[in-house]
C-alpha cells in the first residue's frame, strides 16, 4: 500500500472526510458520524384508541401507512407502546436511530401520547446537545404535539382543512434548507403548483402565532406554508439546531391509503414527495448509531411481530392498523 493510501485510510483522513462533508450538506459539525448505519430503525409512537371506536382492538393503535412509508425508504420500525415506564422508553430511546410521531386525534396535554411525545423529545434534545444524532420527524397531530413541547402552550388554530389538498407556498428558507436540498426541481415545482399535498386537519399553526412566539420563531424554520382562504398557517417547519422536521400534510398516504375521499391524492408527484420525505428521514436516521443489546431483544421489538387489521367498513373502506396486542392500517392498523 503506497504512503498516499495509508494516509487517506487513515482514522484522522476519515474523519477530515467527514467534516468536509458535513460543510458542503449543511449538517451540524458537531453531531456528524464518519459512520453511516445501513440497518436503521425507527420508533413510531403509538396513541390512544379513539373513543367509541368499534374496530379498536387492543389499548393504541399505529396507522400501517407510516410503518409502510419508513420501510419504503429503508428503514425498519418498531412500535412504541402506551404506558410503559420511564425507564424501559429510555432503554428504547438508546436503541433505536430515530422517531416519528404520527397524525392522529388526541389531547397533546393529557393524552398517553403527549407524554411518550415529551420523554422522547426531551431524550432526543439532551442526545443532540451531547453530539448523539438523533432525528425526529412529525406528521400533522406529530408537528402540532413538537410545537407544544417547544413553546409550552398549544397556540393551535381552527382552520378549514379537514379534507383538501393543497400546493405548498415555498419560503426563502427553504432554498438552503436540509429537506427539501435533494428534491429534483421538477418536483419542488409540482410541490409549489399542483394541489398534491393531503390535509386532513382542523388545527394548525398560524404564521401569525408562531411569529408572536419568541420561542417557536428562534427553534423552528417555517420552509412551506398554507391558507384555507382566511388563514395562512405552517406547514413544514425544520429545526435550526436539531434535526428535527415537520409536516403538517401527510406524505404517507398517496401511496399507502386508499379511502376514496377529497384530500386524498396519487399522482405520481405526491408519490414521489412521499418517498422523497421518507428518504431524507431515513438518511437522517442513518447518521445515528443507537443499537440494542443484542440480535433477539432486537428481533423482538419489531413491528414484524404485531399483524395488521383490515379496517375496511362494508369492504369498501381501506383502513388497516397494526394491533399492537398485535397489529392497525386506514391504512391497515397495528392494534397495540
Amino acid at each position: 500500500m503506497s504512503v498516499l493510501m495509508k494516509l487517506m485510510s487513515s482514522p484522522v483522513a476519515v474523519a477530515i472526510v467527514a467534516v468536509l462533508t458535513a460543510c458542503l450538506c449543511g449538517v451540524p459539525l458537531e453531531v456528524v458520524s464518519s459512520r453511516l448505519n445501513y440497518r436503521p430503525i425507527i420508533g413510531v409512537l403509538s396513541q390512544e384508541n379513539i373513543v367509541g371506536d368499534i374496530y379498536a382492538q387492543g389499548l393504541s393503535y399505529i396507522a400501517a401507512s407510516y410503518v409502510k412509508y419508513l420501510e419504503s425508504a429503508g428503514a425498519r420500525v418498531i412500535p412504541i407502546r402506551i404506558n410503559q415506564t420511564d425507564g424501559e422508553y429510555e432503554k428504547i430511546f438508546n436503541s433505536i436511530n430515530g422517531l416519528l410521531l404520527p397524525g392522529g386525534d388526541v389531547d397533546l396535554h393529557t393524552s398517553q401520547f403527549s407524554r411518550l411525545s415529551k420523554i422522547f423529545y426531551d431524550l432526543a434534545i439532551k442526545a443532540n446537545d451531547a453530539s448523539d444524532y438523533f432525528p425526529i420527524w412529525g406528521t400533522c397531530q406529530g408537528l402540532q404535539q413538537m410545537t407544544v413541547l417547544t413553546c409550552n402552550k398549544n397556540l393551535l388554530t381552527l382552520t378549514d382543512t379537514r379534507a383538501v389538498s393543497l400546493p405548498l407556498t415555498f419560503t426563502p428558507a427553504s432554498q438552503n434548507s436540509r429537506l427539501f436540498k435533494a428534491f429534483p426541481k421538477d418536483l419542488l415545482q409540482s410541490l409549489s403548483e399542483d394541489n398534491i399535498t393531503s390535509n386532513f386537519h382542523s388545527w394548525s399553526l398560524s404564521l401569525q402565532n408562531y411569529s408572536r412566539n419568541a420561542k417557536l420563531k428562534r427553534f423552528y424554520k417555517v420552509l412551506t406554508t398554507n391558507t384555507d382562504g382566511k388563514k395562512e398557517f405552517i406547514s413544514t417547519m425544520e429545526a435550526y439546531r436539531y434535526p428535527f422536521y415537520a409536516v403538517q400534510w401527510h406524505p404517507e398516504k398517496s401511496p399507502f391509503e386508499w379511502v376514496n375521499k377529497p384530500g386524498m391524492v396519487h399522482s405520481t408527484a405526491s408519490i414521489r414527495a412521499s418517498f422523497h420525505t421518507a428518504h431524507f428521514f431515513v438518511s437522517e436516521a442513518m447518521k445515528n448509531n443507537h443499537t440494542f443489546l443484542s440480535a433477539h431483544e432486537e428481533e423482538k421489538a419489531l413491528i414484524y411481530n404485531y399483524s395488521p387489521v383490515f379496517r375496511g367498513l362494508d369492504g369498501y373502506r381501506d383502513n388497516t392498523e397494526v394491533d399492537l396486542r398485535n397489529t392497525k392500517q386506514h391504512y391497515r392498523n397495528y392494534g397495540l
